[in-house]
């Protein structure tokens, strides 16, 4: 009876960081971790799995825009091959990091997700152009690709957080083409860190599958309200929602 309850909530969660990964714009990442560990996994193992489900929504968000032709390939593999390599050393670290300063780490990226949403905004209403961006590209790409496979591999985060902006402000990428190619990217920096995960048996398969499947109808659902309502309203559920898991965060990371 137990198993069959611990299945409905798996959906349960699936569905609601789905909803608001279409809804706010938030990562599953970002929510999942928090959520796995309030079912009593080590955050290791919570870490791992959101891997897992990151990559199967990432891969379906990709499917569909490589059919509407609004995926490029040569930016995502660019962008993607360091990212490869930086999710394998995340996820290698993970195990080594004691639960409390990971949890503890975790909160802190939670904040520091709102000023990169805030920052993402200035960028946007500064209009950025390709005649703008002064940064050597290649350099660019490995540094964007390098960073966004590092999260992944240590908190289980897509790692589109910092690769969207971060390719608005090095790259001179609109925000559509960032946020496009991050996904890609996100398909390839999930899969290299779940099998880094893997490896060390930190992965809970079956968890993962459930969460991933409540995830992609949970998006399809919440995608259908967002036009619906004001920026200003979805701005100020993101800030109060992050705020909220970084509190609850620290809070877990001070009681183990």
């Amino acid at each position: 009876m137990n198993g069959l309850i611990n299945w409905f909530i798996l959906v349960g969660f699936g569905l609601f960081s789905g909803s608001l990964a279409g809804l706010l714009g938030i990562g599953g990442g970002t929510v999942l971790v928090p959520m796995i560990v309030t079912l009593g996994y080590l955050p290791a193992k919570a870490v791992a799995t959101s891997s897992l489900v990151i990559f199967i929504t990432s891969l379906s968000g990709s499917i569909q825009n490589y059919r509407m032709g609004n995926l490029s390939w040569r930016r995502v593999i660019s962008l993607g091959f360091p990212s490869l390599l930086t999710a394998q050393v995340g996820a290698f670290f993970v195990p080594k990091i004691p639960p409390n300063i990971l949890l503890f780490s975790f909160g802190i990226l939670l904040l520091v997700n709102i000023f990169l949403a805030g920052l993402r905004k200035r960028l946007i209403r500064r209009k950025i152009n390709t005649k703008q961006s002064s940064v050597n590209p290649w350099f660019a790409r490995i540094f964007t690709g390098s960073a966004a496979g590092l999260l992944a591999g240590l908190f289980g985060v897509g790692g589109g957080v910092i690769m969207v902006p971060l390719q608005m402000l090095l790259l001179a990428e609109n925000i559509k083409k960032a946020i496009q190619t991050s996904l890609g990217v996100i398909v390839l920096t999930s899969i290299s860190a779940c099998i880094g995960h893997a490896y060390q048996g930190n992965v809970l398969w079956v968890e993962g599958l459930i969460l991933g499947v409540g995830g992609l109808l949970g998006a399809q659902i919440s995608t259908r309200f967002l036009p619906k309502l004001p920026n200003k309203v979805i701005g100020w559920c993101f800030n109060i929602l992050l705020v909220t898991l970084a509190v609850y965060t620290f809070w877990e990371a001070l009681k183990i």
